[in-house]
């Protein structure tokens, strides 16, 4: 986010929905009018603002079903979700699966999505979102602020950590014998260079494996597969509060 004289992201803002008003000549997969959504990660940011300009092959066409707010809650979250479980671990029906920061914007896709592909699911967050997550199909759910998960005895076969605020070598005691350890990132960045270099040294030395998810952006068998499961009614995004653009600095502070 920072450049060395000066930021060299202007414009924060990487998930966007809205309705295309105007196309370059070369522009094959869209027409103004079109209603889309993406993520501009990978395209240098620049989100939050009325009107953006982007390559086509960071953006699909929005579900009708959907609302653009709600479209807008999807893209990142949903495929760092879906990569983390399908693509990175290939999650299997019956596994025990912890999400820790399961109340969050890939916590709660990481949710709906174990629970389509069989896993029993155990979701860790404050109180206040333990009641959603029940309501989205969390089998269990922990309170962090009341409850330490690595020191409770219990064991899983696949742990997605989406806020990566501890060290990865907390996490063994929660694993099973050949159990999975995922770091999405967010959270502390020295962790995630800990998750880095040290997570290979790990799984080299023993069953247990610790990994970094590499996210990919926009990847479009994961968009197209995304977007059937929102088409379906599968799964859904879980928003807290809107905000207008004017006010996205509030929307930080809430977030802390």
């Amino acid at each position: 986010m920072t450049g060395l004289l000066k930021p060299k992201i202007n414009i924060f803002g990487a998930d966007i929905a809205g309705r295309i008003e105007e196309v370059g000549k070369n522009v094959k997969q869209f027409k103004p009018g079109d209603e889309v959504f993406g993520d501009l990660a990978q395209c240098g940011w620049g989100g939050f603002a009325e009107y953006v300009c982007v390559p086509e092959n960071v953006l699909a066409l929005k579900p009708a079903s959907m609302t653009f707010e709600e479209a807008a809650a999807v893209p990142q979250a949903g495929l760092l979700a879906l990569q983390g479980l399908r693509d990175k671990v290939q999650i299997q029906p019956g596994q025990k699966v912890l999400i820790n920061g399961a109340g969050g914007g890939a916590g709660t896709f990481a949710v709906q999505i174990a629970k389509l592909f069989g896993a029993e699911v155990t979701g860790v967050d404050n109180t206040s979102k333990l009641d959603m997550l029940r309501s989205i199909g969390a089998d269990q759910v922990i309170d962090y602020t009341q409850e330490d998960f690595t020191k409770n005895g219990q064991v899983y076969d696949l742990i997605l950590d989406v806020v990566t605020y501890r060290s990865i070598f907390d996490y063994k005691p929660a694993l099973s014998p050949k159990g999975i350890y995922v770091m999405l990132g967010g959270g502390s960045w020295a962790r995630v260079i800990q998750a880095m270099f040290l997570g290979p040294l790990i799984s080299m030395t023993g069953s247990k494996k610790m990994h970094v998810l590499m996210y990919k952006p926009n990847k479009k068998e994961d968009v197209d597969f995304m977007k059937e499961l929102l088409e379906a009614g599968k799964v859904k995004p879980v928003i807290d509060r809107r905000y207008p653009l004017s006010e996205v600095a509030e929307a930080f502070r809430y977030l802390g």
